[in-house]
């Protein structure tokens, strides 16, 4: 396995049949070797009791065009009912916070203190973004990531009243598409974001649309 130790060149390309897709161990959380990995299809997981960063690149990736986002009935009904507001970008470190704080004591818990503060600084650099979702004035749902070159490169999600992070998920997804912007990466596959229209792309044709290219 790689270890990582310059800022340049730093991540190998996956190859198929890699399973997850874990290219390289070692490195830091620093905004430069953050935006290098993301800028490569490449996302970090750090086992922060074993004070170990993992990197990542499945060659398979998982993703929503946002054209192609699914709501189902109980989303939109949930958006009928005027009972939340959605908002952009306005309190990334609540969002991350209770993304955190709400997995912090689960077993392969990969959000600790060190990756808040990591993340919280590329959104200081305007590049960490966040949804948001408020009852009144709490909130109650929301989601983050790293958004680059229109593309929004999912990292984590939580509700806290049923159904207010696929409100999350479905605003951003329509927000995007209204921007003309092109891809929510969500690195690997789940039932759930295939219901929500996510499917499968190889790593070829996902670098051409990070590059600009697609």
């Amino acid at each position: 396995m790689s270890r990582i130790v310059v800022k340049k060149g730093l991540f190998p390309k996956p190859t198929k049949g890699n399973g997850y897709g874990l290219v390289a161990v070692g490195g830091d959380l620093s905004p430069e070797i953050l935006v290098e990995a993301y800028s490569n299809g490449v996302f970090p997981w750090f086992d922060f009791r074993e004070g170990t960063i993992m990197w990542y690149c499945p060659y398979d990736r998982f993703v929503i065009f946002p054209s192609e986002i699914h709501v189902s009935h109980s989303t939109r009904s949930l958006f009928n009912k005027g009972i939340y507001r959605v908002t952009f970008n306005t309190a990334f470190r609540d969002v991350i916070r209770n993304c955190s704080e709400l997995r912090i004591e689960e077993e392969g818990a990969w959000l600790g203190p060190q990756m808040v503060e990591a993340y919280t600084r590329l959104h200081d650099l305007g590049i960490g973004e966040s949804v948001e979702v408020w009852r009144e004035d709490k909130l109650v749902g929301g989601l983050y990531g790293v958004h680059m070159n229109g593309v929004f490169a999912g990292e984590s999600m939580f509700s806290l009243e049923p159904g207010t992070s696929k409100l999350a998920l479905v605003s951003l997804a329509r927000k995007m598409e209204a921007d003309g912007e092109k891809l929510i990466d969500c690195q690997f596959h789940t039932d759930h974001l295939e219901s929500m229209g996510g499917r499968t792309i190889p790593y070829e044709a996902y670098m051409q649309i990070v590059q600009g290219k697609a």
